[in-house]
């Protein structure tokens, strides 16, 4: 079985439907509590050139010290809004999720579906009741 990986926020209702997603697939990932063990900056700076997203998409604004920081200001090169994540977690974005399809930052969580190597085993909602996936694994549109 191919190996996942997740830098999950176990507080993000995002980041727990993407895990629900992941497992839905019959995959157990390696799980990465990046607010506990942050990367390192050579494996963000690999994260985020493996999603071919610009920095500043990476960035978390809501509840973050964004603001306070003035994170905001295009004056900030990417090594330095890279140095600010290496120093407040919180920053980046979540969740990010490893395949061997690909790395995705998974907003919205249903994202993750183009990148898992299994199909859904069967019907899935998010925490809120929003459907995802049908009884048949088919993806709800």
């Amino acid at each position: 079985m191919s190996e996942i990986t997740i830098y999950h926020n176990p507080a993000c209702g995002t980041s727990r439907n993407v895990l629900g997603l992941i497992r839905n697939s019959g995959a157990e990932p390696v799980v990465i509590e990046y607010l506990k063990t942050p990367p390192d900056r050579a494996t963000l700076k690999a994260l985020i050139a493996a999603m071919g997203s610009p920095v500043r998409d990476v960035l978390r604004a809501k509840g973050t010290p964004y603001e306070a920081l003035g994170l905001g200001d295009p004056k900030w090169s990417d090594d330095q809004l890279i140095d600010f994540m290496l120093e407040h977690p919180i920053l980046i974005n979540r969740p990010i999720v490893v395949t061997q399809h690909g790395t995705r930052l998974c907003r919205p969580s249903e994202t993750v579906l183009d990148i898992l190597p299994q199909p859904q085993r069967g019907a899935f909602n998010k925490e809120d009741g929003e459907p995802v996936v049908d009884a048949e694994g088919r993806r709800h549109v």
